[in-house]
């Protein structure tokens, strides 16, 4: 039975989300946050410092925690330069390895980390349908993330924790991520695909990740988990199942590879690459969807 969770990254938008469903299951949160403003002292939410670059860890953040959930890591949203690329790393790894040296260090008898990854792992393709077990990373700078990312993560199992990771794709929110910035244009009667639109979205409502994330923990799962919905989509259904929700036209061509890589640089691939990924293991371990299809969760959220 799981009592206490520490959570990395409880302050951002997927954070925030478990978070809510932890205290939903009567489960108490500590955090660890880099800023001192957002220290809450709530008995059920309770924040401690850190930072990561210094390695300074308020190691009473562990006090009684029976699992981590680790969400910590720089936004792959802004534009990739060379110095924030290797931020996007250390952000993921330094973090780990802090974490790993504080358990081991005052002897915690924390039990399992649960973490988040991400699709990003699996190579591009149009054909593959992607599980767990696929050998494979994808040779772009996400697929290098990822693989240092959960290679940081697995190192936790060396001292005795359950390692649990869950591979996230296309999040859907209206509080932030991809699904306002697509929203937008589409609602200015300016949406369109991107490239040949037939790259499949892997994505989940931001609800069924964080209560994924909490089953994971609740259920003490071990391995590697895609964090998806059942049905991904691809980019031209996305756009049409969005405009078709907010009841917009689509007047406007498909928009080239080329013209996105001049606004965004590297960070294109984003909008480009191609996973078309399963979500049977988690359904055989038990967990049901709430919103399996991209309509419904698009109108849940607008």
């Amino acid at each position: 039975m799981v009592k206490k969770v520490l959570i990395t990254g409880a302050t951002g938008m997927i954070g925030s989300e478990i978070v809510r469903v932890c205290h939903q299951y009567d489960i108490a949160v500590y955090y660890l946050t880099t800023s001192k403003d957002k220290l809450s002292t709530e008995e059920r939410y309770k924040g401690f410092y850190w930072d990561p670059d210094q390695k300074i860890i308020d190691d009473k953040c562990l006090e009684g925690v029976d699992a981590i959930i680790n969400m910590v890591g720089a936004t792959i949203s802004k534009r990739w330069t060379s110095s924030y690329k290797k931020e996007i790393i250390s952000s993921r790894t330094e973090t780990a390895q802090l974490l790993k040296e504080t358990i081991q260090k005052h002897n915690y008898p924390v039990k399992h980390i649960v973490s988040a990854s991400a699709v990003g792992i699996y190579p591009d393709s149009i054909t593959n349908y992607y599980e767990e077990d696929f050998e494979g990373k994808s040779s772009s700078f996400l697929g290098d993330v990822v693989e240092k990312w959960e290679a940081a993560v697995d190192e936790f199992s060396e001292i005795g924790l359950k390692v649990a990771k869950i591979r996230i794709g296309l999040v859907l929110s209206d509080q932030g991520g991809a699904l306002p910035e697509m929203v937008k244009p589409i609602k200015l009667g300016a949406g369109a695909p991107f490239g040949s639109g037939d790259q499949w979205q892997s994505w989940i409502h931001i609800k069924d990740l964080a209560m994924l994330f909490v089953y994971a923990v609740q259920n003490n799962l071990e391995g590697i988990y895609n964090g998806v919905a059942p049905n991904p989509v691809t980019n031209t259904e996305v756009t049409k199942i969005v405009a078709s929700v907010l009841d917009k036209p689509l007047l406007l061509p498909n928009i080239p590879e080329f013209a996105m890589k001049l606004v965004l640089g590297e960070m294109h691939i984003l909008l480009f690459e191609s996973q078309r990924v399963s979500s049977n293991k988690i359904e055989n371990a038990g967990f049901d969807f709430t919103f399996h299809h991209l309509e419904a969760a698009i109108k849940d959220l607008y």
